[in-house]
C-alpha cells in the first residue's frame, strides 16, 4: 500500500491534499496490498472521560489497517503492568493498539502508556523505535521511560506533562504572536536537527505532537514511536520532518492548515488557489516568518518574493532561523495611573486655578478655589467669639463629668476590684496548621476522577495539584449524573481535633466551593450526608479560600467540596483543582 509519509499532511490522521514532497516521497506500510478502513473502538469507562488528544481529527481519513490486525487485549482501568503501572484512562484505541494515561505507583507520578499485542505486525518496530528514542535523552522531547515485552504484551511508557498545553489548543484560540511563532520554529527545528543527527525521525509531527509547558518551552512527543505505531515510513525523513515544521509555522501565523482539506481543528486553504504565502492569507503576518515557512514547506522552489533556496533538512532550517533578525517579545502593557486630582485645600502654585476663558467657562483642568477666609475686622471678631464659646463649653463639660465621678466614688465606699488573677478567660492561642494523616478524593458516586493526585494537596508544595480533566459545556463537571454532588478532597487529621480555620490554595480562581466537616464520631465518611457541619458557605472563590472560625469545630474529617469548575483555556471547557490544603487549629 502506497502511503503518503509527510508529517505535515499526516494522511494517516488527516484528509488533506498531498503536498509537493509527499508526491515525491512514497512509503510502504507493512506491505499491505490495499487500504482497509478500521473503525475506532469506543473508549471504555463511565461518562467521566474527558476530551484528550488521541485518535483522528474530525473529518479525517481512518488509519490504514495492517494485515490480519490482532485484537488488543481486553484491559480496563485499574489493570497493572509490571506490578507498577496502573492504567487509569484509555485515550486512544485504534488499529490494534491503545494509548492510556496511567500512574507509576513506584514513583507516584502520571505517565502515558502505549499498548499492543506482542503478535502485532508492528510490535517489533515499536519496541525498536521506543528504545532508540529513549537513548536520545534530549529534554526537548517527551522522554520514553520504559519499553517492555511481557505476558504477550508490548508496552511503551513515556512522560506525562499535566501542565503542558497542546499546540492544537493554542491554535484554537488564535494565531500566535510573532515572537511566540519565532520561538516555536526555532525550538522545533533545533530539536529535530539533534534527533536526525542521531538517526531518529518523527514522520508524524502534527499540532497534537507539540506541547507548550508552563515555562514557555516547546516539547515534542512521539519521536519515532508514533510513526512506528501507525506503520509510517519515508524515503526522505529529514525532508518530511522539515516540511512538517513548515506546516506548523504556517498554522501558527495564519490559524489555517496549509492544504485544501481541514485538519487538526483548523480550516484549510480555499480550493483551487494553491499554496498562498501566510502574509497573503492573513494581514499583519511577520514577513520574515512568512518566507521562512514557505522555504520549509515548498520544496520545489523558493518563494516568489525572494529567491532563497528551500530548506530540506532541519539543520538547514536551523541556519535559516539563525540568519533572521531576532524578533523581540512584545512590550509588557502597563495600565496608566489615574490622573492626579488636586484637592481644594492645596495652596500656592499647585492649587492655582487655570485661566478663565473669554466666554466665562472654566477650562477642564481648572480646580475650584475655596472662598477666601474672613479677613475683615468683623470676620476676626466672629472667629474669636466662636473660639471663646467652644472653650467655655469644653470647660463646663469637663467640670461636670469630674464632679459626677467623685460623687460616685464616695457613695461606693470601696476601691474597684482588680481583675481576677488566674481566671478562666485566658487569651486564645493563634491557630496553627494541624498535622494531616492523609487525603483522598471525594467520590459520591463511587467513581473517581484523579484519585492518585489527592496526596498532592497535602504535600506542602503548592506547585503540585489535584487537577480535574476538562469538561464540556457545563461548569458542574459536564452536568454528568454521577457528578451531581461535585467532587473534592477529604482530609483525614488522624484523630479528632479542634478545627479553627482553613487555608486552601486552588488551581485557579473561579471555583464554586465550600468546606464541610463530619461529626465527631464519624468513621471514614464518604457520602455528602455524613459531612453535616458547614464550615464555610458554598460560594464562588478566588485562587485562595481562607476562613477562621470563632468557635472551633471538633472533627477528624474535613471535606473541601467543589460544585462548579472555572473556565479553561478553550471556550465552553471547564477545569479546576486544589493545590494545597492547610487545616488550622489550636
Amino acid at each position: 500500500m502506497a502511503e503518503r509519509s509527510t508529517a505535515a499532511v499526516d494522511v494517516a490522521d488527516n484528509g488533506g491534499n498531498e503536498p509537493p514532497t509527499a508526491q515525491a516521497d512514497k512509503a510502504t506500510a507493512d506491505g499491505s496490498a490495499g487500504p482497509e478502513k478500521t473503525a475506532e473502538l469506543p473508549v471504555p469507562g463511565d461518562q467521566d472521560v474527558p476530551d484528550e488528544a488521541g485518535g483522528a481529527e474530525k473529518g479525517e481519513e481512518p488509519v490504514p489497517a495492517v494485515p490480519a490486525v490482532i485484537a488488543a487485549p481486553e484491559l480496563h482501568s485499574g489493570h497493572k503492568l509490571a506490578k507498577r503501572y496502573r492504567l487509569e484512562e484509555c485515550i486512544t484505541r485504534l488499529d490494534g493498539f491503545s494509548s492510556w494515561r496511567a500512574v507509576d505507583e513506584k514513583l507516584r507520578r502520571a505517565v502515558g502508556v502505549h499498548l499492543l499485542p506482542a503478535g502485532h505486525a508492528r510490535a517489533r518496530s515499536v519496541l525498536a523505535a521506543a528504545r532508540s528514542a529513549a537513548l536520545l535523552g534530549d529534554p526537548r522531547f517527551v522522554m520514553v521511560l520504559d519499553a517492555v515485552e511481557e505476558n504477550d504484551l508490548v508496552y511503551v511508557v513515556h512522560e506525562w506533562l499535566p501542565d503542558a498545553t497542546e499546540l492544537t489548543t493554542l491554535l484554537a484560540m488564535g494565531p500566535l504572536e510573532p515572537h511566540e511563532a519565532y520561538r516555536l520554529v526555532d525550538q522545533l527545528s533545533q530539536a529535530m536537527a539533534a534527533a536526525h543527527r542521531e538517526g531518529l525521525s518523527h514522520l508524524k509531527l502534527t499540532p497534537g505532537a507539540v506541547l507548550r509547558t508552563s515555562s514557555g518551552q516547546y516539547r515534542i512527543r512521539g519521536l519515532a514511536v508514533n510513526a512506528a505505531l501507525r506503520g509510517i515510513t519515508a524515503d526522505h525523513p529529514q525532508r518530511t520532518d522539515t516540511e512538517a515544521i513548515g506546516a506548523l509555522l504556517y498554522a501558527a501565523l495564519t490559524q489555517r492548515w496549509p492544504y485544501e482539506n481541514d485538519a487538526h481543528g483548523l480550516s484549510g486553504l480555499p480550493k483551487g488557489v494553491g499554496l498562498l504565502p501566510p502574509d497573503q492569507v492573513r494581514a499583519g503576518v511577520h514577513r520574515g516568518l512568512s518566507e521562512l515557512s514557505m522555504r520549509a514547506l515548498v520544496n520545489n522552489g523558493a518563494t516568489a518574493s525572494r529567491q532563497d533556496p528551500p530548506c530540506t533538512t532541519p539543520e538547514e532550517l536551523v541556519k535559516a532561523v539563525a540568519e533572521m533578525p531576532r524578533i523581540k517579545p512584545p512590550e509588557p502593557a502597563f495600565a496608566a495611573p489615574p490622573e492626579y486630582q488636586r484637592t481644594t485645600y492645596q495652596q500656592g502654585n499647585y492649587g492655582r486655578p487655570g485661566t478663565v476663558r473669554p466666554g466665562g467657562a472654566m477650562p477642564p483642568h481648572a480646580v475650584p478655589v475655596p472662598p477666601p477666609p474672613l479677613e475683615s475686622r468683623a470676620g476676626k471678631a466672629l472667629k474669636w467669639t466662636v473660639a471663646a464659646l467652644l472653650i467655655a463649653a469644653l470647660g463646663l463639660g469637663s467640670w461636670q463629668i469630674s464632679e459626677e465621678l467623685l460623687d460616685r466614688d464616695k457613695g461606693s465606699g470601696s476601691t474597684p476590684e482588680a481583675p481576677p488573677q488566674g481566671g478562666d478567660e485566658k487569651p486564645k492561642a493563634p491557630a496553627e496548621p494541624l498535622t494531616v494523616d492523609h487525603a483522598s478524593e471525594f467520590k459520591p458516586s463511587g467513581s473517581g476522577i484523579q484519585q492518585h493526585e489527592a496526596p498532592l494537596t497535602i504535600d506542602g508544595d503548592p506547585r503540585t495539584s489535584w487537577v480535574t480533566p476538562e469538561y464540556r459545556n457545563y461548569p458542574n463537571f459536564g452536568n454528568y449524573p454521577n457528578r451531581r454532588q461535585g467532587s473534592g478532597i477529604i482530609v483525614d487529621l488522624g484523630t479528632v481535633r479542634e478545627v479553627a480555620g482553613v487555608d486552601i490554595d486552588l488551581y485557579r480562581a473561579g471555583h464554586k466551593a465550600e468546606v464541610l466537616a463530619a461529626a465527631e464520631n464519624a468513621s471514614d465518611p464518604s457520602s455528602l450526608t455524613e459531612f453535616d457541619r458547614r464550615l464555610t458557605p458554598e460560594q464562588t472563590v478566588g485562587k485562595q479560600l481562607k476562613a477562621s472560625f470563632d468557635t472551633p469545630t471538633r472533627t477528624r474529617y474535613v471535606l473541601v467540596r467543589i460544585t462548579e469548575l472555572p473556565p479553561a483555556a478553550m471556550a465552553n471547557r471547564y477545569r479546576g483543582g486544589i493545590s494545597e490544603i492547610r487545616i488550622l487549629g489550636r
